[in-house]
């Protein structure tokens, strides 16, 4: 049954772009209520259909429900970066800047908690930090140039002598 479930939910996310928000929304919402699983599956697809249609508040609620009930890995690493993503819009910015640097390691989030960490650094103004966490989730990417890049980075956020 949870396999159908989530091929429910699934359908709906590919076809978002062309469902009204407010009906996308309320199937989301039946399909959470319907969730035949006891873990934070259901609150969590249901927090990110908020979130993608504007309603960051009910998100933030659904989020914290989702934690609540417990997730697999990839689905905590996915909320982690989504929910800190919400809190940041909502100018709750020290909350999801803890939330970010906390942020589980998945491969389906890849640097994307580093990213949204910037982000959020940036919005409170520490740029610095911002763009550090940047060029560090950057680096390993690089081809060369890694202990200039590493070192760099570092200097943005020392001081200096």
């Amino acid at each position: 049954m949870s396999g159908d479930w989530q091929a429910r939910a699934d359908a709906l996310w590919e076809r978002l772009d062309q469902t009204p928000r407010d009906a996308a929304v309320a199937e989301m919402q039946q399909l959470a209520d319907a969730y035949p699983g006891t873990d934070g599956r259901g609150a969590f697809e249901l927090a990110g259909m908020y979130d993608s249609n504007g309603f960051e508040q009910e998100a933030e609620r659904e989020y914290e429900r989702a934690l609540a009930l417990g997730l697999e890995p990839e689905q905590h690493a996915q909320l982690a970066v989504q929910y800190g993503s919400t809190l940041r819009n909502t100018g709750r910015l020290d909350e999801a800047i803890a939330v970010l640097e906390a942020a589980p390691t998945h491969p389906s989030t890849g640097a994307a908690p580093r990213v949204f960490l910037a982000l959020a650094l940036h919005t409170a103004g520490r740029h610095d930090e911002a763009m550090r966490v940047v060029v560090e989730a950057i680096e390993p990417t690089l081809p060369r140039y890694n202990r200039s890049v590493r070192a760099y980075a570092v200097a943005l956020t020392e001081p200096e002598d």
